[in-house]
């Protein structure tokens, strides 16, 4: 079979076969251009960066191959019940805009109608993006605040969020029942993965799923799911950094003593009548703070935004909150861990000096952005701890492959799915655990340990007995549940018009 061709040739005359081959080659020879004249660039840093990399694509690949199992019975019934839900709240929302607007012709998913109920019928001022009226999410958050405004922005922004999750649940899956995802290594700066559509153009982005659709995806028969997760592991990686920088352990005592928002409520607020003891002292945590939120809460939502910069303004809009319940915790906060300001300052004067960062794991990033812009700021304060958590929890993972103790199935940024023989559980497990937790030597002769909660279950949602009995529970040493018997999805039918 014959692919070269004389430069007398005419190009148009290749077959597409031909053409295809051309491609792949030039592709494949570019990028090793690429490759001969950025190699002897790297240092001790980067070098290692890509060898774990190209370490990494084995335990990837084999996720991206196998795929996950989903339950079609489970999806269908899903569906269905987010179906009956959308017709209510639209029945209730034509109710409102009709009887209580006088608006007989409306449209919710209608740009147009929308507009003309808010800024027409009901005379809201205009919200306005590139000087035009717009009614997005973002406007109508903001339209909210009008008392007139407020149960229609409430219906609008629950349908609208049904929808997005029927779109997911109505997301391709290949022929063998199951769905996929590409995970990319070096999709992102800070070594997280990334993922999207698998390379069949089917699945999508599995990592960031939202809890109440993960039900519909399930083991294969005979095996169950152990989601090993990180918790906090972001808090831990940032008194390591401080430890190191500065020698102060507060913020990584915290986070050593089993509960680290609890452990920074009892630093904020000391006259709370704390027991020393952590389940006690958790319930003390969650008594209210401001309205519905508790003090525990305010440290872990409030907490990790300023870990990383967050001013008051911008974690007040996050938490939906006001301000002023922000500028005062902030002041409590930075007193009790002076440390996380000098850390934020440190990183500011190494951003403006060398333009990188090389985080506690070894990984080194420039930041090409203005280096007196707040928001290249932010961007680097955040990224020594994200960078090691994945870097941590990505050499965990490669290590459990390479030992061929478990099958790797889902990877969730901070949280690792393996899937196992459920025979095997007792044993299985632990073995699993002991393995997860990367010592990584810090300064001054301390060792950083990154603890993973375990949960396990025959798919991915949370357990719950009348709803979801097969989900995720915390494993504590033995599981008593037995598999619930599989629906065939040819058994049942359901009748759902197009929408």
């Amino acid at each position: 079979m014959r692919i070269i061709r004389t430069h007398e040739e005419d190009p148009k005359d290749y077959t597409q076969w031909e053409k295809d081959q051309i491609y792949n080659a030039l592709d494949v020879c570019i990028t090793h251009d690429v490759f001969t004249g950025m190699f002897p660039q790297l240092d001790n840093h980067t070098a290692h960066t890509y060898a774990f990399s190209k370490a990494l694509q084995g335990p990837t690949l084999e996720m991206r191959l196998r795929g996950v199992l989903i339950d079609q019975a489970r999806k269908a019934d899903v569906i269905e019940s987010y179906y009956q839900t959308m017709e209510k709240v639209e029945a209730q929302l034509e109710k409102i805009v009709l009887d209580g607007v006088g608006m007989p012709s409306f449209n919710w998913r209608s740009p147009a109608d929308l507009a003309r109920l808010f800024y027409q019928e009901l005379g809201i001022p205009p919200i306005r993006r590139s000087g035009r009226p717009t009614v997005d999410r973002a406007a109508r958050e903001r339209l909210e605040v009008y008392q007139v405004a407020s149960q229609i922005v409430l219906h609008l922004n629950l349908l609208a969020d049904i929808g997005k999750k029927i779109s997911v649940l109505r997301t391709e899956i290949d022929d063998d029942g199951r769905i996929r995802t590409s995970y990319n290594i070096a999709g992102t700066s800070t070594g997280r993965f990334s993922s999207s559509l698998s390379e069949f153009g089917s699945g999508g982005n599995l990592q960031n799923i939202e809890e109440s659709l993960r039900s519909i995806l399930i083991s294969d028969p005979g095996y169950k799911f152990a989601k090993f997760d990180a918790k906090s592991g972001e808090s831990f990686c940032v008194g390591g950094i401080e430890w190191n920088l500065f020698r102060d352990g507060r913020y990584l005592d915290a986070c050593e003593s089993g509960d680290p928002h609890t452990a920074v409520a009892r630093i904020c607020w000391p006259n709370l009548g704390w027991t020393g003891s952590i389940s006690r002292d958790k319930d003390l945590a969650e008594q209210p703070y401001y309205r519905h939120y508790t003090y525990r809460f305010m440290c872990k939502k409030l907490g990790h935004g300023s870990n990383y910069g967050g001013k008051p303004q911008t974690l007040a809009d996050q938490a939906k909150i006001p301000v002023n319940v922000v500028s005062d915790f902030q002041p409590k906060y930075f007193r009790a861990f002076p440390a996380h300001l000098l850390w934020q300052d440190w990183v500011d004067t190494q951003l403006r000096k060398h333009g990188y960062l090389i985080s506690l794991l070894g990984r080194k990033r420039y930041f090409f952005g203005r280096r007196n812009d707040p928001a290249t700021l932010r961007e680097a304060i955040a990224y020594d701890p994200q960078s090691s958590l994945a870097d941590i929890v990505n050499t965990a993972m490669l290590n459990i492959w390479r030992m061929g103790i478990a099958i790797i199935a889902m990877h969730d940024h901070d949280a690792l799915t393996f899937m196992y023989p459920e025979a095997s559980e007792a044993t299985l497990i632990p073995l699993i655990l002991s393995h997860l937790t990367i010592p990584v030597p810090l300064e001054h002769g301390r060792t950083l340990r990154i603890p993973y909660d375990c949960k396990v279950g025959w798919n991915k949602g949370n357990y719950d007995a009348s709803t979801n009995p097969d989900g995720l529970r915390d494993y504590l040493g033995h599981d008593p549940r037995r598999r619930t018997p599989q629906v065939n999805i040819l058994d049942k039918i359901f009748h759902r018009p197009n929408k």
